[in-house]
């Protein structure tokens, strides 16, 4: 079941757009063991991430990962979205996070803890979105951070 909905994410990903009008911020991030590169921006909406989108190559696992990323932190708070990103690398290291339920699709990646060469992969948009909203909060969203 769980490999389907990564199967499926990675198909036909949602929230996958070169663009966001009105973005608050664009971080762009890399994973040199895979090739993995993502462009990921985020619109907010008073202190709610009203837009995230993505875009990028990559493994299957990153690009799926992200795509289930979006659908789960859509409309939500940034602190919650925030916790949710270190909800998944918490089970992306091993451990049963108290909110995994949350996670929604994300949760098809528990598995792949068990392949620490593919862990980097299925955090690459989690840390992404982590990322882009510390960029817009700290003022300097006009420009992109790189992160490998």
């Amino acid at each position: 079941m769980y490999q389907d909905i990564i199967l499926d994410h990675y198909r036909k990903p949602h929230n996958r757009a070169g663009e966001l009008e009105g973005e608050d911020a664009h971080v762009h991030h890399s994973n040199p063991l895979c090739g993995d590169e993502m462009d990921l921006r985020i619109r907010v909406d008073g202190d709610r991430l009203d837009a995230v989108v993505f875009d990028g190559d990559g493994c299957s696992i990153s690009q799926a990962s992200a795509s289930a990323m979006t659908q789960a932190v859509g409309g939500r708070d940034l602190d919650d979205v925030l916790d949710l990103s270190e909800q998944f690398r918490l089970m992306m290291h091993g451990e049963e996070p108290p909110r995994i339920d949350e996670l929604e699709d994300g949760i098809a990646f528990q598995g792949v803890a068990k392949f620490p060469v593919r862990v980097k992969c299925a955090l690459l948009g989690w840390m992404a979105v982590k990322d882009a909203i510390e960029t817009y909060r700290s003022g300097d969203a006009a420009h992109a951070v790189t992160h490998e």
